[in-house]
């Protein structure tokens, strides 16, 4: 954030901040783009709020970081409304730092948005925002939410991200960063929603050496796991010097019956990548469709990030 240069100033944000409607800065990167040609593979995810990359691909991309693949989780929203107890720029700077935390974990780099929660909307100023995004990254794969979803937050991300699709290979539009030379390949992460259509595995990921290293990612969200998000209370937490690792405790198992019965439910997609043997030891998975208005995934990207697809 800019220094702030005047006691008004100063007064105008405190101001701002106890209504509730001030707004964080912009998050930078932690690390600059990825060299161009160094062999490796550029992943950009997309998530809506400062938890949803690290929710639906945290596993998959601490393996393709441990192998030494550019992974960028982006939130295209800060997340400032998103706790029973407060909100605001305090809110967005504290789950800033929670994903940073989390994103150190899983190895991969940071940027939030500087756009308010339960506000984004499919404008074109916000198409040029994430177009400049997996331009910058150099993108072979951009991951996101289908536009099918509960929270418009969630659908509108993955509007625009259909809406970059082609635009990021076209030289006049966003003429200020070069264009990609090649469309990346589009995924959306996996969902439970059956209209218009029911998600389809394309690919699908074990992430049983990272399983962890993402349940360690998210412990440190603590403001939406262990406390709740905006739907929490101040019961969640139990009494007494140890209740805090309790309710972490909690959050982990849960987390990890989550992880699992996506390697339930992927049992066949699994078993036939996999083998027998292999897919049926898979103890837990993430899962991802080809958007089909990108590149499609070649043969040497489903060897490097999807073993056996």
């Amino acid at each position: 954030m800019r220094p702030i240069a005047t006691i008004a100033s100063l007064a105008a944000v405190i101001a701002a901040v106890a209504a509730g409607g001030w707004q964080a800065s912009p998050q930078p990167s932690d690390s600059p783009p990825p060299p161009a040609e160094d062999g490796k593979l550029r992943v950009i995810v997309f998530g809506a709020h400062p938890d949803d990359s690290e929710i639906k691909a945290g596993g998959a991309a601490a393996l393709w970081a441990a192998a030494g693949h550019h992974v960028k989780f982006v939130s295209t929203t800060n997340g400032d409304i998103g706790h029973w107890r407060m909100a605001g720029g305090p809110l967005a700077q504290r789950r800033a730092e929670e994903v940073r935390k989390a994103d150190a974990i899983l190895g991969v780099t940071t940027e939030v948005l500087d756009i308010h929660d339960g506000e984004i909307l499919p404008t074109l100023e916000n198409r040029r925002t994430i177009v400049r995004l997996i331009r910058q990254w150099r993108a072979d794969v951009v991951i996101g939410p289908r536009p099918c979803d509960y929270h418009p937050d969630h659908r509108y991300t993955g509007i625009l991200i259909q809406d970059a699709a082609y635009m990021v290979t076209v030289p006049f539009f966003c003429p200020d960063v070069p264009p990609l030379g090649k469309n990346p390949v589009f995924l959306y992460a996996s969902d439970r929603f059956q209209r218009p259509y029911p998600f389809q595995a394309d690919l699908v990921i074990a992430i049983d050496t990272a399983i962890e290293k993402k349940l360690d990612a998210m412990a440190v969200i603590e403001s939406q796991f262990l406390e709740g998000g905006c739907g929490g209370h101040e019961g969640l937490i139990p009494p007494g010097p140890d209740g805090r690792e309790q309710r972490r405790a909690q959050v982990r198992e849960s987390f990890r019956r989550r992880f699992a019965s996506e390697a339930g439910r992927f049992r066949s997609r699994l078993v036939e990548t996999l083998g027998e043997g292999k897919g049926r030891d898979v103890k837990y998975a993430e899962a991802f469709e080809v958007c089909e208005y990108g590149s499609q995934p070649s043969g040497e990207l489903r060897r490097a990030l999807f073993p056996g697809s």
